[in-house]
């Protein structure tokens, strides 16, 4: 049961903040199921892609749409190399230690921190 809870209330935070600031899988998710719920590193990531297969954002985007805010050629194209990216990204990491993944991923985390909070 407290892990039911505890699931229920990362969907919400990660869905939260998604829709607010287009963050939520692997910056809230992963790190929750790996330290709250005992997931390793390739599990909390293929559990989240899994979790990505569903159209979860279709009512966050709904609300960008209706307010003007989606570049669909930007959107598309990306789309279309993220398919494959996310293939091979998921091929690299299954094949790496967990270790090694994990502080591959926090380094990217706190790159991209760093760079925008010191950004103008």
């Amino acid at each position: 049961m407290n892990e039911i809870l505890i699931l229920l209330a990362v969907g919400l935070v990660a869905g939260v903040l998604s829709g607010m600031v287009g963050i939520g899988g692997g910056i809230v998710i992963v790190p929750v199921l790996i330290y709250f719920l005992g997931f390793t590193q390739h599990q909390a990531q293929g559990t989240v892609l899994f979790m990505f297969l569903l159209p979860i954002g279709a009512l966050g985007v709904m609300n960008y749409y209706k307010s003007g805010y989606i570049d669909w050629r930007v959107a598309l194209i990306m789309a279309s190399t993220f398919l494959i990216g996310s293939f091979l990204g998921s091929k690299i990491a299954v094949s790496l230690d967990k270790n090694v993944v994990q502080k591959v991923f926090g380094f990217i985390i706190l790159i991209i921190a760093i760079k925008m909070i010191f950004s103008k």
